[in-house]
């Protein structure tokens, strides 16, 4: 959460520098060409995002039940072991207490593996993405001229959002 707010709180420095930069250059501000480009819509609903998504859904999807089996595994042993422990030997009861504990460690070291795996992978493939989004932004920046591309801002008028322009790009 914190990075988030200082990316915010950088995202809108810029803008008011930015705004700031047509207030100082006066005359020179009315011949400039801006464009904004919303992120978080390109995020929701650019294609290769999507695609994304899709691909890292199902290259993890197999790990996902294997981990929902453990985790039933685990719940099973707890229910039967609860179920049971009335009429259970001491021995019986700490063998399957140490049964419990192990599948348990078992499903939480699983569980962390595959967490880290799938975060890496998302990265990776995000990585991918955005690269790619950046070039599309800057080929529409230099194609139509514009003097100054920014990535979000507190007010986008349809004017200069060029968002639309990148969807598209972004969807051939």
């Amino acid at each position: 959460m914190k990075s988030f707010t200082k990316l915010s709180v950088v995202s809108k420095g810029l803008t008011l520098f930015a705004a700031g930069l047509f207030v100082v250059s006066g005359v020179q501000a009315q011949d400039m060409k801006v464009g904004v480009v919303n992120t978080e819509r390109i995020f929701r609903e650019a294609a290769p995002y999507k695609a994304a998504q899709t691909k890292i859904e199902q290259e993890f999807s197999k790990r996902q039940k294997e981990l929902e089996t453990l985790a039933n595994r685990v719940k099973n042993l707890a229910d039967k072991l609860d179920k049971d422990a009335a009429v259970l030997s001491e021995s019986d009861r700490n063998k399957r207490q140490r049964e419990l504990v192990e599948a348990d460690k078992d499903f939480q070291r699983t569980q962390r593996e595959f967490k880290e795996d799938l975060n890496q992978r998302r990265n990776e493939e995000m990585a991918n993405v955005i690269d790619r989004t950046n070039r599309v932004i800057k080929q529409i920046a230099e194609t139509e001229k514009y003097d100054l591309v920014l990535q979000e801002a507190v007010y986008i008028s349809p004017r200069v959002d060029i968002t639309d322009k990148v969807l598209k790009a972004l969807g051939k």
